[in-house]
Order: structure tokens, then sequence, then C-alpha cells
């Protein structure tokens, strides 16, 4: 079969790969009909998150069973599925308290209660590297999917592909931000970047009821798209202070009620930051967790949904303190959440396809990254098709 496989740092081929197979009787292989690249996988390949060997890369697909492991009882060949980007065995300790991140079984070379650096990592992921389980992922023609009693979800025939691919990440991710805040309706919420996370978070606002959406970025038109497609305010971006000052200016002087961190450690960086990344031994910045901080109220709720893989030295642990801030942050549970989500897409409370700014064929999947990563020809998301 074709996959995008991971050869190095910004390095992405398309290569000839044997077809996965049936290793467990909880196993299934799909098909994969359409498949998408997340602003998680920019890390890998950036080379900020290392992958030594090549794997295939990614974590948002969906497709048709092609094949089902005697223990999977409730799929069968035919069946259309999307798939929660987390591996999760559905009955440790951490399955049971609807934390599929954390399944102390997906990943048990390299899991542990630490979290280090290198060490003692979480729940398994799709193409997410050796660390984090080392499974091959869904930017392929095919790919097995353990556990499949108990993460992929049927789909309904009457929504299409693209209403629903994001039920696998990135609209769980967003609504996380707003679910672990405990948004109850009435609120100001700001969120740090505009990118599809960001946008899922803001329709995810909306739908818990909050009064005020507010998203910031670098780039306009990412922007534009937020405002287009999650009818959120929109502040550019010059610098923290500005940021600050406008998003207070619009919460009567306290700040936001919720801020939601969706960009993590690789954020836009002027030369000045990059020099003290280095002389701190730091791997990118926490310039945008360090904004929300400062503009979410006293008492008010962090959600940090940008992913981060390094310390970071002055973290502001007494801002922290004096204002009384609560931080959460760590990978979605999408498993707790795609039901209900799924049935807001079914009913139509929320679309999901309105970010997609390319399609490609999986042939064209090196050309995606780029302009992906590199902000080009506008790009906000991109779906890729394997049988194209």
């Amino acid at each position: 079969m074709k996959a995008l496989r991971i050869h190095g740092m910004r390095d992405v081929r398309v290569d000839t790969v044997d077809d996965p197979e049936i290793l467990d009787s909880r196993d299934a292989i799909i098909r994969v009909t359409s498949t998408a690249i997340c602003g998680s996988d920019l890390h890998i390949y950036n080379g900020s998150i290392p992958q030594p060997r090549p794997m295939t890369l990614g974590h948002e697909f969906m497709g048709i069973v092609e094949e089902v492991g005697k223990g999977v009882g409730n799929l069968r060949r035919g069946d259309r599925v999307v798939v929660p980007f987390p591996i999760a065995c559905g009955h440790c300790l951490f399955c049971n308290h609807e934390l599929p991140g954390h399944c102390e079984n997906s990943n048990p070379e390299h899991y542990g209660p630490e979290g280090g650096l290198m060490t003692e990592k979480g729940g398994a992921l799709f193409g997410y590297t050796d660390l984090y389980g080392g499974y091959d992922g869904g930017q392929a023609e095919y790919v097995r999917v353990p556990y499949a009693d108990f993460g992929p979800r049927k789909v309904p025939d009457n929504l299409t592909d693209e209403q629903v691919l994001f039920l696998t990440d990135i609209f769980p991710t967003g609504y996380t931000g707003i679910d672990w805040a405990g948004v109850k309706g009435g609120e100001v919420i700001a969120i740090f970047g505009a990118g599809p996370v960001g946008i899922m978070a803001a329709k995810s606002a909306w739908l818990r009821g909050a009064s005020r959406v507010i998203i910031i970025d670098t780039q306009q038109y990412r922007l534009d798209k937020a405002k287009q497609t999650a009818n959120a305010e929109g502040i550019l971006w010059e610098s923290q202070k500005q940021v600050v000052d406008e998003i207070r200016s619009m919460s009567r002087g306290y700040g936001a009620d919720v801020c939601v961190e969706a960009v993590g450690f690789e954020p836009d960086r002027s030369l000045v930051d990059r020099a003290k990344a280095v002389i701190n031994l730091e791997k990118g910045s926490d310039k945008v967790l360090l904004a929300c901080m400062s503009a979410v109220r006293r008492g008010g709720f962090v959600s940090v949904l940008g992913v981060y893989s390094s310390p970071f030295d002055n973290f502001p642990i007494h801002q922290f303190f004096d204002k009384g801030i609560t931080l959460k942050g760590g990978q979605a549970p999408a498993h707790k959440h795609i039901d209900r989500l799924l049935k807001h897409v079914s009913n139509g409370d929320v679309r999901l396809d309105d970010i997609i700014s390319h399609r490609l064929p999986l042939s064209e999947a090196a050309h995606g990254y780029d302009i992906f990563r590199n902000k080009k020809d506008n790009c906000t998301k991109v779906v890729l098709k394997p049988g194209a």
C-alpha cells in the first residue's frame, strides 16, 4: 500500500509499504477514505519531537472496516467508522476514568507515571513516534486499529466524510478546552491560535453558551477564517501587552473568564525569542501560555491544548498563585466526548468541514505539509484522500 512516512526533519514521502495485518484479536484493519494533517503532526515534521526511524504519520482518519479480529464483536466488514486519536484499551484504571490518553496498556515499552522528557510517557497515539507506542498512523491507504471494539465509532450514511472527519481529534480537543473550564453560559472566552483546534474551541464555546468569543493569531487570513466559520472576534497579535490590553478592554477590565491555549511550544517567534530559547536551552517558546496567564481574569481558567514537550525557565508560578488561576492541559479525552459531539453534528448544531482549505490526494501529502507549516496559499486545514 501507499503511506506517508517521516524520514527526517521536514522530509516526508509517500512510500510503498507492507499492508497492515491483524496482530491481536481486538484489531481491525481500516481502508482509509479520508485523513488530515494536524498541527501536532508538524512537531514531528519540524524535528521538534524526534522520530529516528521511518513511520507512517497521521492520527486524524476514518474509513471502511476491511477485517476484524475474533475479539471485535461490534464491527463488521463494510462498516464506516471514525477513529479517536488516542489508542486505549477501554478497561484499565485510566480508561475507566475517561482518560484514554493515559491508557496503561497501549504503550507498554515507554509508559510510566513520571511523564519525563524521553521516558515514562502516556498512552499510545496513532502515528506519533515510538515514544507514544510506535503505531503507524492513518495517512495511508490502510491502517491497523488496536482495541477496535472500544475506539472506532460507526457514522451515519447521510453524513459525508468531511462532516465527521474532525471528530477524530480537533473537534473533541477544542471542545475539551471549553469543557475543562466548566463553561455553563455567559462567559467571555479568549482563544489563542486561530488554527483548526482554536476554531473548533470557538465553535464549542458557542455550543456551551459563551457570551463572547475572542480569537488571537498572528495571521490575518486565519482570523478571517475564524470570523467566517465560528463568528469569533479577532485580535491580530503584535505583542503580548497589546493582546492582553485588548482582551481586558473587551471584558470590563477583568480579563477573560477562560483562556484557551491552542498553539503550543512552536508559535511564530522573533529572532529575540529564538535567541532566548538557545540561551535557556529551551525548545520552542512558552510565550502564548504566558499571555494566557496574563489575559485570564482572577479566579479564571486556562486550558492548554497546544503541545508542550520540554520545560521552560521562569514559569510565572507567582502569577498563577496570586490570581488563583486554574490551569489544566494534556491530551484530550476524545473517547469521552465523541458520541455527544457526533450528535451535535448529526443534529446540525455545528458544522466542521468549513475550515478545510485544501483537499489533496495522498500522493501530494508532502506539498500539504509544506503549505500547512509555512502558512502558504491561505492554508488552514489539509484533507488527504488516499483513494484519489
